[in-house]
């Protein structure tokens, strides 16, 4: 019986020998996909680390004295209220400090308390033209984008308090909440027809009705709302897919990570390889069904590269995201837009850095000064990328607000103990 069990010993100890040498083997001729599989990026230096911080906690804690959160609403929640949210989350990522999460509870109340319930029971942000766009009538609506936006460090938040026992004790059910609001938020914009699944994928539109401030009521175009709409454009979509990747990311639930993926398929069929394939471009806004067309022809938006070259960047954000989480995006297509951005672009100017378009068109008068934007996103991709943001980025500027400490916590050694008291 000792030889028999020996010589099943043998056996054993050679088949997995055998298939530690087929998953090595498999490992290294994968392709790669989510996560670098590069060696750890070189820390920040620390003086100019420490100095960052500094300039940041001042410029965020002054300009939070305007308390946007007390009285903006529809799509502004995302361009004034969730740069600071973006900041407290960052910050506390940044830095483990808990004065960070008591700014994002004290800001996300102040905006919660103010929702208004709306005609079918859900609660929004509504304002007299809320759609934010030209393309669609003026009604008084809330704001799937601005929500997004807002959302998503709320929801980032409530995972770090859920998954630390001495956040917990105390965010807990402050965690929960922001979970919950977020989900139903979902299912708002979901039952109102706002997603469509198109060809390859799905998008987001924005919907033709609002409230009649006379009845209270949703106007006519309600009872259309699975048909009618306006395609939101790619930097509004990105923002949305972030959303939905925190929302999988905290609870798991598949159809937040499905729904993202959709629209990141569809995002990657628009952008289109050029110059023998070194480079990409894509449009700001693309007609994504018949709801784009206008009932006597043609569409109801331009098509085309944007002179704003920021909205560029906010995509490169979804991308490089999507890519980290294993979606749609391969390394290829990250080291094409590095190609893009640091080779076409660029100026070569390490100080005084200038970015042309995306498509190297004239600039526009409106956005003279930033016809291209750095893809800050790129940065752990690229080393000459990196370097650029180092050398140009301001940590005390709007930008900066959530920027600094995103950068500091992927690049810097800043972070103290977690969850220290203040």
């Amino acid at each position: 019986m000792a030889d028999i069990s020996n010589h099943r010993g043998s056996r054993t100890a050679i088949g997995m020998a055998i298939i530690g040498l087929l998953c090595s083997w498999l490992l290294l001729a994968a392709p790669s996909i989510g996560q670098d599989q590069q060696k750890p990026p070189a820390p920040m230096d620390k003086a100019l680390a420490k100095d960052w911080l500094g300039r940041w906690e001042k410029k965020i804690v002054g300009s939070s004295r305007n308390r946007y959160c007390d009285r903006e609403m529809g799509e502004q929640l995302g361009w004034l209220v969730s740069p600071f949210l973006d900041g407290f989350y960052h910050g506390y990522k940044a830095t483990g400090q808990r004065k960070w999460i008591d700014r994002l509870v004290d800001w996300s109340d102040a905006v919660i308390e103010r929702g208004v319930k709306e005609p079918d029971g859900f609660i929004g942000w509504p304002k007299a033209r809320g759609a934010s766009t030209g393309s669609v009538a003026d009604f008084t609506t809330d704001n799937q984008l601005g929500e997004a936006m807002a959302l998503r460090p709320m929801v980032l938040m409530a995972g770090e308090i859920l998954k630390t026992p001495a956040l917990k004790a105390k965010y807990g059910r402050k965690a929960q909440a922001y979970i919950y609001l977020s989900e139903r938020i979902f299912k708002k914009w979901d039952s109102r027809g706002a997603w469509r699944e198109v060809k390859g994928g799905g998008l987001w539109v924005v919907p033709l009705f609002g409230i009649d401030p006379k009845t209270g009521k949703w106007t006519e175009g309600y009872g259309k709302r699975r048909t009618e709409g306006f395609s939101l454009p790619a930097n509004k979509q990105n923002h949305i897919a972030c959303w939905l990747l925190a929302m999988y990311d905290v609870t798991k639930k598949p159809i937040y990570r499905d729904r993202a993926e959709k629209w990141w398929r569809v995002m990657k069929s628009r952008m289109k390889p050029r110059a023998e394939g070194k480079y990409f471009v894509w449009n700001y806004w693309d007609a994504g069904g018949p709801w784009d067309s206008k009932p006597g022809g043609g569409l109801k938006h331009w098509v085309g590269v944007h002179p704003n070259g920021g909205y560029y960047g906010i995509d490169a954000e979804g991308i490089v995201l999507a890519f980290e989480h294993g979606l749609v995006f391969t390394r290829q297509d990250i080291d094409r837009l590095v190609a893009t951005n640091r080779d076409f672009m660029w100026n070569k100017q390490v100080h005084g850095a200038k970015f042309q378009r995306i498509d190297g068109g004239r600039p526009d008068k409106r956005w003279a000064k930033t016809p291209g934007v750095l893809w800050t996103a790129l940065t752990p991709y690229d080393p000459t990328l990196r370097k650029v943001f180092e050398a140009n980025h301001a940590p005390g500027s709007w930008g900066g607000l959530g920027r600094t400490p995103q950068y500091l916590a992927r690049f810097a050694r800043t972070r103290t103990a977690p969850a220290r008291s203040e």
